[in-house]
């Protein structure tokens, strides 16, 4: 916007727009910003707009490549930091390798580049030189870090080795591209760690899978099931995936939100990381992979986002709260305004991350609808009643909710709002999650419930063949059925119990539907 300077509010750390040069600017009255999609009529359509209106993502000209604006990296930031001191509390170090694979390393373990062959993007020239050997971009680390762990472990005192990398990836999707969801170029973080028995490598599959439920549920406020993925879905060439699912009411569809395999010896064996133990025998390691992404990003704003555009929880939201000086026609003008600096300074103070906008070019009915479009979790006004009064009006994002809070108890009222909002989007997020779970044990119901768009559970007797004869029998427009997840928390299986799909003795219940 011409004109306008974001500057540093000296006193309280916080931030205030205000128009240069000091000269009253025509306020704009029309806002120009509502959605032209609702959620419920044209979800992915809805989805699009509330990324790009709510400053998130920007449309990049490679198709399936996105700019991640400050707003969205704010984000990913917040998980980063949380994320990266709880792995370094497990003793789990930072590091960085190389983006490129050679082709000989990459093709090393069968199994695991059949799973990724198709996404695997190639650089074949340099300048107008053909390259004697085409080199691959990583669409994972395995193949690239493992011929190294080879040469750093030797025996049992170089165990455990554990290793985090911050980094992108490159995958070359050819299906529907959507920002954050689907993307062929995505930020992530890849663990590698190596062990000397099973033992150690299954208790760290689950304690990483805790720290994504955490992400997923304490911090992007969205609901999850913790549980284990079926032998076809297992990560290409590991022992066993576990995973962390979300659910995405208006599509009826599931979603992979972080994954925790355990690799077994499979690679180790095919990269030879083998250590000598105490007692001077030869053995191969135990290992493990674990990811998260900018993916994360995309389930929250699919969850949490309404019609009037984003809903940030306040845990992850770049600024928590926004004050709006409301200067009606003679108000004491410059009292409203410093009083909104002084509200944002003191805020500030207590550790709320809170700016306030001062442009006094648009009318406040304007930002109170740009700062919605972001999902800014809670807003302050400030009129004329308010600095009489010695308060604040508070409108909470997440309900609408409007509440006077004296200026005496400003920062422990304010607080005490943002913790309820949080806990109230996880609560309602949780609620329509919930009721959309259909339990059910015949084929007939799972058609109808499928056709609802429900998340199903339902008794599975575990074959691989039975899954893809699912897949096979529920391939349509809108995509195939399949197993979601088991999740660790059974239900009671009834002794004699048949599995939905074949009629078989059923093993377990699975989660199954459509995903994403």
């Amino acid at each position: 916007m011409a004109g306008v300077e974001q500057r540093q509010n000296k006193s309280g750390g916080g931030k205030y727009f205000f128009c240069s040069g000091g000269k009253k600017k025509e306020v704009k009255k029309e806002t120009g910003l509502g959605l032209s999609f609702t959620k419920d009529e044209n979800f992915g359509e809805w989805y699009s707009e509330v990324v790009v209106n709510g400053e998130m993502i920007e449309y990049y000209d490679i198709s399936g490549c996105y700019i991640l604006r400050p707003w969205a990296i704010s984000i990913w930031e917040i998980m980063q930091t949380f994320f990266d001191a709880e792995i370094k509390k497990m003793k789990v170090k930072n590091c960085y390798f190389p983006l490129f694979v050679s082709p000989g390393v990459l093709q090393k373990e069968k199994d695991h580049i059949e799973g990724f062959a198709p996404e695997v993007a190639w650089v074949t020239k340099s300048g107008e030189s053909e390259l004697e050997v085409p080199i691959a971009i990583r669409p994972t680390s395995e193949t690239v870090m493992y011929p190294y762990y080879s040469k750093w472990i030797r025996g049992h005192r170089d165990l455990p080795l554990k290793l985090n990398q911050w980094c992108n990836v490159v995958r070359w999707e050819f299906s529907n591209p959507t920002p954050f969801i689907r993307s062929r170029e995505f930020l992530w973080q890849e663990g590698h760690t190596a062990f000397a028995t099973k033992e150690e490598a299954d208790t760290e599959v689950l304690q990483i899978l805790e720290l994504y439920r955490c992400i997923y549920e304490e911090f992007l406020a969205i609901p999850v099931t913790k549980g284990r993925k079926s032998e076809l879905e297992t990560f290409a060439g590991g022992l066993y995936t576990t995973s962390v699912e979300a659910f995405i009411p208006n599509t009826g569809r599931g979603i992979q939100g972080a994954t925790s395999h355990c690799l077994g010896q499979n690679f180790a064996k095919m990269f030879e990381i083998n250590f000598e133990n105490e007692k001077g025998e030869k053995g191969m390691v135990w290992q493990n992979s674990w990811a998260y992404s900018t993916r994360t990003i995309g389930v929250m704003v699919m969850v949490h986002g309404d019609d009037k555009g984003l809903v940030l929880p306040p845990k992850v939201a770049a600024l928590q709260l926004i004050v709006i000086p409301v200067p009606y026609k003679d108000a004491d003008t410059q009292g409203i305004f410093d009083a909104c600096v002084a509200t944002v300074a003191t805020l500030s103070d207590a550790g709320i991350r809170a700016e306030a906008d001062l442009r006094d070019n648009y009318s406040p009915g304007w930002k109170y609808s740009n700062w919605e479009m972001k999902g800014v979790p809670l807003r302050i006004e400030i009129g004329p009643r308010d600095l009489a009064n010695n308060q604040v009006r508070a409108v909470r994002r997440d309900n609408g909710a409007k509440t006077d809070i004296s200026r005496v108890f400003l920062v422990e009222q304010v607080k005490g709002m943002l913790d309820k909002i949080q806990q109230n989007l996880f609560d309602v997020a949780k609620q329509k999650r919930d009721a959309c779970v259909e339990v059910l044990k015949t084929w007939e119901e799972f058609v109808t419930a499928l056709g609802q768009k429900k998340l199903i559970l339902a008794p599975w007797c575990d074959e691989e063949d039975v899954e893809k004869d699912v897949k096979a029998r529920t391939k349509g427009d809108m995509g195939a059925a399949k197993s979601l997840c088991t999740p660790f928390e059974q239900p009671e299986l009834p002794e004699g119990t048949k599995c939905f799909a074949s009629g078989k003795p059923a093993k377990k219940w699975t989660y199954w539907g459509r995903s994403y």
